[in-house]
């Protein structure tokens, strides 16, 4: 993807010139290198961007067959890393990192990421310790099955082995449920969701519970493996909220600027739209396609962060 549209160059250069608000307006402007600070110095001095990226969250952040980061949110973090290098008047490279659910938000926190692109729901609980893009994609709670299962809604469950992968809102979710619904589920937990995948598949729970489309990516992947056919269903009503955002440093009040004002250009741009096109609607590498329309929740979130109205 090349983001460098004459409306996005016009933003960066604007971006690089003028201090934001949040900055001491008694210092040098951010064109001058001694004032950057956080993330964006810490760039500048080793020339490179670390990203940390999932490995099984399709269609945002995933492993291609030859066993490079691709994915929606992976598009978007790389016009972000652009624009940061546009910040420090430097070409900045990418350092990929792998993160799952439980590791993603110490390895933002410490420092061992820059930024997690992949598909982390943004709540109030996580931005005690780490902050978010604008929301990029929302989703929520469902239950993907084998077809053929009894099993229609939540209610469905009580007594059964259902499997959540581990440091996500859906097992907190599941967790309430089940307390509240005395559903008395017996709780699977790993560490990724294709191995979440795989005790359904291996009859070892009766349903994986996770965001709706991470499962229908999951079911795409499965249907390119087995000649378009798959034998798992998505069912259930939303038992949870999930708006995604890219995670970054709390506190980083430069970084934070350009990945709002990234994403404002993007949107205004029509560049968001068109990725999710691509990831979303048309065919993914593997060679099926998710075939999930955009939601008038995340139109109206992009029209608005692109200043449009309708």
């Amino acid at each position: 993807m090349d983001i460098r549209t004459p409306m996005l160059a016009a933003a960066l250069w604007a971006l690089a010139a003028l201090a934001p608000p949040a900055w001491s307006q008694s210092e040098p402007t951010p064109s001058t290198p001694a004032t950057l600070a956080g993330t964006l110095a810490k760039a500048r001095d080793a020339g490179a961007v670390t990203i940390g990226y999932r490995e099984s969250s399709v269609p945002f952040s995933y492993l291609s067959a030859r066993s490079e980061p691709i994915g929606y949110s992976i598009e978007l973090c790389k016009a972000i890393v652009e624009a940061m290098g546009e910040a420090v008047h430097k070409t900045l490279a990418i350092k990929w990192v792998s993160v799952n659910p439980v590791t993603r938000i110490d390895a933002v926190a410490s420092g061992e990421v820059d930024l997690e692109c992949g598909s982390t729901t943004n709540n109030l609980e996580r931005q005690k310790r780490v902050a978010f893009s604008p929301t990029m994609f929302v989703s929520g709670t469902k239950l993907l099955v084998k077809k053929g299962s009894p099993i229609k809604s939540f209610r469905d469950l009580t007594g059964q082995a259902v499997v959540v992968t581990g440091g996500t809102t859906n097992e907190k979710t599941m967790r309430d449920l089940s307390a509240r619904f005395k559903l008395a589920l017996n709780l699977l937990v790993t560490p990724d969701h294709a191995e979440s995948f795989a005790l359904v598949k291996a009859g070892k729970a009766a349903a994986f519970a996770t965001d709706d489309v991470l499962l229908y990516g999951l079911i795409a992947q499965d249907k390119a493996a087995n000649n378009g056919r798959s034998d798992y269903d998505v069912v259930g009503e939303f038992l949870s909220y999930d708006p995604y955002g890219v995670m970054f440093r709390k506190g980083d009040a430069q970084l934070a600027s350009v990945v709002h004002d990234t994403f404002v250009v993007l949107a205004q741009d029509g560049e968001i739209e068109r990725q999710y096109k691509r990831w979303f609607l048309r065919k993914l590498p593997a060679g099926t396609s998710i075939d999930l329309p955009m939601s008038p929740q995340l139109e109206t979130i992009i029209q608005s962060l692109g200043g449009k109205t309708e």
